[in-house]
């Protein structure tokens, strides 16, 4: 049986034949130049919006209502703890060996004190996440970015960060679970990660005229200060009201 994320295949059959017949036309002389395959992107982007709206947002909102506050956060804290690993293979990929002592250790405290990562007991004691993948390991070594991408279900990227997820899967220790066990993990992390965003759709909604632009706009801003500096520049966290809505 196969090893291979079945995530990347399908993200690469889904994009294969649409970006090979764009690439050559996408271009106007009032185009972003980092956004070549607007067109492409702006389809995607809608796709990606309308499967929201009809399945993703209602599926959050009844996770919300159903599970109380400190169960939420004991699964956020698990999938962060199993990010944790693949934040410390990237910082080791770039040759920071102390941030990824740091992770190292963040991830021992975590699934030992921590009840396998239910609880964050390394953050209070002073071991503070991170945030890494190849997409940054790719740009520190001097791999532009290349034309910016909007993937089907997964949203925002790049033809580098693309690569970087698809690279990343290889470090998650989910990849390697049973079958059963890792489509289950990933549709929990999914529904998880959707809910505690549910209010940023709401901002969104109130504070773009364009909410394609201003999208694309703070995903490229995000990923130029996450490599052009080492201070670390999380997305706000709004989960830490109740969303249940």
């Amino acid at each position: 049986m196969t090893r291979h994320p079945p995530l990347c295949r399908i993200v690469a059959a889904m994009l294969l034949v649409p970006i090979l017949c764009l690439s050559g036309c996408a271009t106007g002389p009032e185009r972003d130049p980092a956004d070549p395959l607007e067109p492409l992107n702006r389809a995607t982007f809608r796709f990606n919006d309308t499967l929201d709206r009809h399945v993703a947002q209602p599926v959050a909102r009844t996770y919300n209502r159903v599970l109380p506050r400190f169960v939420r956060t004991g699964v956020e804290n698990v999938f962060a703890n199993l990010g944790d690993v693949t934040v410390m293979l990237n910082d080791f990929a770039q040759l920071r060996l102390m941030d990824g002592m740091n992770d190292l250790m963040r991830v021992a405290v975590n699934s030992t004190f921590g009840l396998l990562g239910v609880l964050d007991i390394a953050t209070p004691a002073g071991i503070a996440r991170r945030d890494q993948d190849f997409g940054l390991t790719l740009g520190h070594y001097g791999m532009p970015t290349g034309p910016y991408l909007v993937l089907p279900l997964f949203g925002p990227s790049t033809f580098r960060d693309a690569t970087g997820f698809a690279v990343d899967q290889y470090g998650s220790p989910v990849t390697y679970a049973q079958p059963a066990v890792r489509n289950t993990l990933w549709g929990v992390d999914f529904v998880s990660t959707r809910a505690r965003y549910l209010n940023a759709t709401d901002l969104l909604e109130q504070a773009a005229l364009d909410r394609y632009l201003f999208v694309r706009d703070a995903y490229l801003g995000r990923r130029r200060a996450q490599l052009n500096t080492d201070k670390e520049t999380p997305l706000p966290d709004y989960g830490k009201e109740d969303n249940a809505k």
